[in-house]
């Protein structure tokens, strides 16, 4: 026992209690028949009267003797515990205690009530007074408003955030079976260690709830690989950020939305997700706008921007199982992209006439007249996909469609065609195997012969995914950033306990 216990009878009460109450003139016979009595009050220091009780507000004393109701009477010897009694029973305090005629005119029997150490939130504040938490602590005036206190030391995103407090951050720690200290990964651009603890902290921040945090943590970790480039990301004037698209059960156990409004607000998991993914950048890896984050209008993606794919209703496997997970893992996929640009197509009952409204849609990713230097994602609304389960289309031969179609002549390409500068710079001589590169330098050079025109993405870079409301024949690109070397590739993580 960590906390030294007088010996003789150690009774421990609280005001609170009705029994407590109606023992207290007991203890005091009890105290007058030169018992060694030394009373412990968990609530009220003052409680009760006449029997200088001592302070076990803290409850360390209550702790040490695994209190689960009061009053309890314990008897030590030797420094242990050698008997114990709890509630109100005359003939069972008597025997215990030795003394003959105790609380005359009382009721036989009273049960006691639970110890206070039992409380819900009285056992968080006393594990976050023991836990380990290694993040600084932050002391507020007593007249500071806390939400004002974030607003001003520059830790938020602009809108209020849930103060951290050790009890919210352990509940949250509470969601994964990883170390606190284990480092999830490296946040640039100050390339700082991300602990599980610090991920908790921003997730407290960000309003998630603990069954979401090991999403976060998959984010988190794909983020922060060189193929995403989370860095690059932050550092370009483009109005990207990183868009989260969770596939597997896990997406249903937290309660994500898939369908109506899936790409909006009103969904507690699909907003404070995303965001704590953005907080983490901002108050672990130092990515704060108007800094390293330079981007020359930004967009509301940039405070969250997180989905679920629809796989119940999908005429098509995941965008996991794509991406080569099993079928039934959860996962993650981060995508360096912007906000959604809506796709109106509600007379195409054929697959091919939508296929076209759709590349046509893709098209003007970035501009019309540049190629191959970025990826999408096209979200199919359920209306839309119908189409293409009903015609036995697969993702990919609409996939395959789509890069045929958008697929154009070097000549409409080429920097100052069709009377715009913007577009490809192509070798003198034209299409001669030399290849064409983006004008402004974005982008590899174009490989191979060109005279069969340049597609508009590669294979890989067009991702597929099936979302929203059954209703509004509807459906959306998301455009993204550079690719490549300079740019930002999919990372998709598998999420884990």
């Amino acid at each position: 026992m960590g906390t030294p216990i007088p010996e003789g009878i150690v009774a421990v009460v609280k005001a609170d209690c009705p029994t407590c109450r109606l023992v207290v003139p007991v203890l005091g016979e009890l105290r007058a028949a030169g018992l060694p009595l030394t009373v412990y009050t968990q609530d009220d220091p003052a409680f009760p009267g006449g029997l200088d009780p001592l302070d076990d507000t803290a409850l360390e004393v209550s702790v040490a003797l695994d209190l689960d109701t009061v009053p309890t009477l314990v008897r030590v010897e030797g420094g242990e515990e050698v008997d114990r009694l709890v509630g109100w029973s005359r003939p069972q305090w008597e025997k215990f205690t030795g003394v003959e005629g105790l609380g005359d005119g009382l009721p036989e029997h009273r049960p006691g009530c639970g110890a206070l150490n039992c409380d819900p939130a009285v056992i968080e504040r006393l594990a976050a007074r023991s836990t380990g938490l290694r993040s600084r602590r932050l002391e507020l005036a007593r007249l500071e408003d806390e939400a004002e206190a974030f607003f001003e030391r520059g830790w938020t995103d602009g809108l209020p955030v849930v103060p951290p407090t050790p009890a919210r951050v352990l509940r949250m720690l509470e969601g994964t079976m990883r170390h606190p200290a284990e480092v999830v990964a490296v946040v640039g651009p100050d390339f700082a260690d991300c602990t599980v603890e610090k991920a908790a902290v921003n997730a407290v921040m960000a309003g998630c709830r603990p069954e979401y945090f090991p999403v976060v943590l998959a984010a988190v970790e794909a983020a922060c690989t060189d193929e995403f480039n989370m860095h690059g990301l932050l550092c370009t004037t483009w109005f990207c950020g990183p868009v989260v698209i969770v596939n597997g059960p896990i997406a249903t156990e937290v309660g994500m939305n898939s369908g109506v409004n899936a790409l909006g607000q009103g969904n507690r998991a699909n907003a404070t997700i995303g965001r704590a993914l953005q907080l983490i950048v901002r108050n672990v890896g130092g990515g704060r706008p108007g800094e390293i984050d330079r981007a020359t209008m930004g967009g509301p993606g940039k405070y969250t921007f997180c989905f679920a794919e629809d796989e119940a209703g999908s005429p098509w496997e995941p965008l996991s199982v794509e991406r080569g997970f099993a079928p039934g893992t959860s996962t993650v996929t981060l995508f360096a992209g912007y906000g959604p640009h809506g796709l109106c197509d509600q007379k195409s009952r054929e697959p091919e006439s939508l296929a076209r409204s759709m590349a046509w849609a893709l098209d003007a990713v970035w501009h019309p007249k540049l190629a191959l230097m970025t990826d999408a994602v096209l979200v199919v609304s359920p209306e839309h996909g119908q189409v293409f389960r009903r015609a036995g289309w697969s993702k990919d031969r609409l996939r395959r469609r789509l890069l045929e179609l958008g697929t154009k002549p070097v000549e409409e390409l080429a920097a100052g065609a069709l009377g715009c500068a913007e577009g490809m710079i192509v070798p003198a001589g034209g299409a001669d195997g030399k290849g064409a590169r983006v004008a402004g330098g974005f982008g590899d050079p174009v490989k191979g012969p060109t005279d069969a025109g340049i597609p508009k993405f590669v294979p890989e870079g067009l991702l597929i995914v099936h979302a929203g409301g059954g209703a509004g024949l509807f459906s959306a690109v998301i455009g993204g950033w550079a690719r490549g070397e300079i740019g930002s590739m999919p990372v998709t993580r598998e999420v884990k306990p």
